[in-house]
């Protein structure tokens, strides 16, 4: 049976609450910052973070979902390849090809969902 736009809407209603209440808890674990969380989230409105923050909100956007579903790849990934210093490699530097010698996090908070995507690409190249 085909999605509609409602099943849609209803989907990403949801996910909503899980997607964000993992994201902070990652964000957490990583120590970010208000504004790399609202970068890496894809806002520019400090009020709608605080909103989000607090779960009020009935469903994210697309993009939203889809930028908070490649920090959890890469959250995993990353505790998967480094057990123990996974939370800290984030912000260390790194002079792998798609970081040329910055962190991971600095190529994540650029605003391009496509830099989330290549961290992604990276951290499961990594585990093969």
């Amino acid at each position: 049976m085909p999605t509609t736009h409602t099943g849609k809407a209803l989907d990403r209603k949801a996910l909503t609450g899980p997607a964000l209440r993992t994201f902070f808890r990652i964000a957490e674990a990583w120590g970010l910052k208000e504004h790399e969380q609202m970068s890496l989230l894809g806002l520019d409105s400090r009020s709608t973070f605080q909103s989000w923050k607090r779960g009020v909100v009935s469903a994210i956007p697309k993009d939203a979902l889809e930028r908070i579903s490649y920090v959890m790849g890469i959250y995993k990934g990353l505790h998967i390849l480094l057990p123990r210093t996974a939370d800290d490699w984030v912000r260390k530097a790194n002079n792998a090809a798609p970081f040329g010698g910055r962190s991971a996090l600095d190529r994540m908070i650029s605003g391009n969902v496509a830099d989330l995507y290549a961290v992604r690409q990276y951290i499961d190249a990594q585990r093969g």
